[in-house]
């Protein structure tokens, strides 16, 4: 017997009836997802019926953080895709972002993800870069979409019809897998950061401004992934010592692996 399969206990046995209620609880729990994600593709169907063939669900990653870039993601699913388990990546478990990551990848009919570096942030503050990074997203898929469903924005630039939903990660199945792919990617870039310079602990906060992490620039210094613009209010109160690491970084497209 292979790890894969199941060892059923003999019938008759309370140990038998155990099993076959945990299966039936397994069978009517994605039953359910099947019909959360029927509903979650409503938008998708409404939209095609109206004569939209190419939706693409648009959304970001890492907005607020101190360090790293913003990641966008772009994901067009074909009509009736079979996916289950899509949601706001804020409230899958890392697991299971990753394994909905390869999901997404291999049933989806184009995906592709964008980012706009640290710089980029500095320069034209994030909402800009957001917009940016979602721009490259799109225009990286290797088709034009027919229709944009974006999460709560309207991209400038795009000559496409888009329909911007406020909490559209959890209300269109492409916009959730969009937000997955974003996440995935940017935390990815940040692990990769991590192993540079570990004492940073960009692996375990991606960036975000924890206590650990404010303690870690005080003692190690602003290292050119940090974003300066965020940084300026605390360093202008007093509350941040103005010190810097010149250690040199990779860039953050260096380390996409897409």
């Amino acid at each position: 017997m292979t790890m894969a399969e199941k060892k059923i206990p003999r019938e008759g046995t309370k140990a038998y009836e155990a099993y076959i209620l945990r299966e039936e609880k397994k069978k009517q729990a994605r039953i359910e997802e099947q019909k959360r994600m029927y509903a979650l593709f409503e938008m998708e169907r409404t939209y095609r019926k109206e004569g939209y063939r190419l939706i693409c669900g648009v959304d970001e990653a890492g907005r607020g953080p101190l360090a790293g870039p913003v990641v966008a993601g772009a994901v067009i699913f074909p009509e009736d895709c079979d996916i289950l388990y899509i949601n706001d990546s804020k409230k899958l478990s890392k697991k299971k972002r990753e394994e909905l990551y390869q999901t997404i990848r291999e049933k989806a009919l184009y995906c592709n993800v964008g980012l706009a570096t640290v710089e980029e942030i500095d320069e034209v503050n994030v909402l800009e870069a957001d917009y940016l990074a979602m721009q490259r997203a799109i225009a990286g898929l290797g088709v034009e979409p027919d229709l944009l469903l974006n999460d709560a924005v309207t991209i400038p630039e795009e000559d496409m019809k888009q329909i911007s939903i406020i909490k559209g990660d959890a209300k269109s199945a492409s916009i959730g897998a969009a937000s997955i792919l974003a996440k995935v990617t940017r935390d990815h870039i940040m692990e990769s950061y991590d192993r540079l310079v570990p004492e940073y602990g960009f692996a375990k906060h991606a960036g975000y401004g924890t206590k650990a992490h404010y303690e870690a620039i005080e003692t190690y210094g602003i290292l050119s992934l940090h974003r300066r613009t965020f940084l300026q209010k605390r360093i202008d109160e007093g509350r941040l010592q103005v010190k810097y690491n010149d250690l040199c970084l990779p860039r953050a497209e260096e380390l996409l692996d897409w």
